[in-house]
């Protein structure tokens, strides 16, 4: 009866844990959409977004990583401004950055079942963090030629290939972080 009870407590601070996990990266995800540097030749800004949500992945796993990305995009398109630049609004999903933002929910979830599934090293975990930022930056050029009706070369050449030397940088460090996390974040969520 007593180790009834306790799993039970135990299984209700994990939920009540990955629940606050969630809500600390929709606000993360927010923050760093304010860190943002304007592309002279793209509509796309580069911001620490992409970090956040590959992040996020890892640490919630890749269920909770999406959601918490749904998250955020369902309080942007509800009218609070969170999306980069404060923006917020249905008609931010349909510009130009609207299929980034989609990628944010695939990433997430991608980035955090490949890592916790195959419990990989430094190496493994910057290589899914690759793998899903790549999704990230397909998944928004496709919207990006889509939406402003430019060539497949023109959309890779304004919302990818500009991003790819930041994003490995920014895989890179996310990986380290995870990496010295990684415990503590299994303990937690």
């Amino acid at each position: 009866m007593k180790a009834a009870f306790l799993h039970q407590q135990y299984c209700i601070g994990k939920v009540a844990s990955r629940v606050a996990g969630v809500f600390v990266f929709i606000i993360l995800t927010s923050l760093a959409g304010f860190v943002r540097i304007p592309v002279p030749f793209s509509p796309v800004p580069v911001t620490l977004q992409t970090a956040v949500v590959l992040l996020a992945g890892l640490c919630l796993g890749g269920r909770f990583g999406s959601v918490a990305q749904a998250g955020y995009i369902l309080l942007g398109v509800a009218g609070l401004p969170v999306f980069s630049a404060a923006g917020s609004g249905w008609l931010y999903l349909v510009g130009p950055t609207g299929g980034y933002m989609l990628g944010f929910v695939i990433a997430a979830a991608v980035a955090g079942t490949l890592v916790r599934r195959r419990q990989a090293g430094l190496m493994g975990i910057f290589f899914s963090i690759c793998l899903a930022d790549a999704l990230i930056l397909l998944s928004g050029t496709a919207w990006l030629k889509m939406s402003t009706g430019v060539s497949w070369l023109q959309g890779a050449g304004m919302g990818f290939a500009p991003f790819i030397a930041g994003d490995m940088i920014k895989a890179w460090v996310v990986a380290l972080i995870y990496a010295k996390i990684r415990r503590r974040v299994d303990e937690l969520f």
